[in-house]
């Protein structure tokens, strides 16, 4: 099964970035792959972060969300919506609005399949640059998985088989500073394992420098699944400079796929029967105790 990362600069264009997402998302479809994922914030990076108040969407309706179905519909591929911004259901007017950063998914009918709120906001200040992004959001309170239906008589059906699993590949979702935090993918790993956990995200250039590669492999290892990572990548029209290098990481921690920079596809193919042999031959998660 092959799965890609999106890689976006986006801009404070809505109508722009969303033609980008629907070209990338088509060309990941014409390469094969089955399950794609857009970055965090696809569909906005405006001049202040508080610009995303004027863009967000209601539960359910809203050209950001519309689209993205389309998309799925259009190119027949399971779509995970990188985040964009969702009113609250009481949300009050004003300077002390919020909203959610929420990650959709659409199945290829174009219904939606599984909404996410990302758990961890991030904040930072080293006594010369500060951000708080629980100015303007919300932080979700729950973790999510959804479930993908196999052809029941392919290989990566009898792959799953093999594992111990039903012919359903798990995937499990999380958002860029979600990742710092190993305790939700251990949450999403406690009932039935997730098989995939996509992170789209725009992690900075200095915190991606850093710390992105390094994380994300962690997380595959620790928690024996492949890993999605889409991100922002690029020097956007707001002067922010994110790090980009979207990946695709196995149960190993190889990285399969990576994008360093800018506008473009990262795709790779998904061995479902290299998960059952690492999970196999190192039942690490069999052998929790905590």
């Amino acid at each position: 099964m092959k799965i890609a990362s999106l890689q976006m600069v986006s801009t404070p264009d809505v109508a722009r970035n969303l033609d980008t997402a629907s070209r990338l998302v088509a060309e990941a479809a014409a390469a094969g792959a089955e399950l794609v994922a857009l970055p965090e914030y696809f569909c906005l990076l405006g001049q202040r972060d508080s610009d995303k108040l004027g863009v967000a969407e209601q539960d359910g309706e809203g050209p950001i969300q519309q689209a993205l179905s389309q998309a799925a519909k259009r190119y027949r591929v399971w779509l995970v919506g990188g985040t964009l911004p969702m009113r609250l259901a009481a949300a009050p007017a004003g300077p002390a609005m919020r909203v959610r950063n929420a990650c959709c998914v659409y199945a290829p009918d174009g219904a939606r399949a599984a909404r996410y709120d990302k758990v961890h906001l991030f904040a930072y200040d080293n006594g010369r640059e500060r951000y708080d992004e629980a100015r303007v959001l919300e932080a979700g309170d729950m973790p999510v998985a959804f479930e993908v239906a196999i052809d029941a008589g392919s290989d990566a059906a009898a792959a799953l088989a093999s594992g111990g699993n039903t012919n359903k590949l798990r995937v499990g979702l999380s958002v860029c500073y979600d990742l710092r935090f190993p305790e939700l993918y251990r949450q999403l790993m406690q009932s039935a394992p997730c098989d995939l956990i996509c992170v789209p995200s725009a992690f900075t250039y200095t915190t991606g420098r850093a710390h992105w590669e390094l994380l994300l492999r962690a997380r595959a290892v620790e928690n024996q699944c492949f890993v999605l990572a889409p991100a922002q990548g690029g020097t956007h029209e707001n002067g922010r400079r994110t790090w980009g290098h979207s990946m695709v990481v196995n149960p190993w921690g190889e990285v399969l796929a990576v994008l360093p920079e800018g506008e473009g596809v990262v795709i790779a193919e998904m061995d479902l029967s290299r998960l059952a042999a690492v999970r196999a031959q190192l039942p690490a998660l069999a052998h929790r105790r905590l």
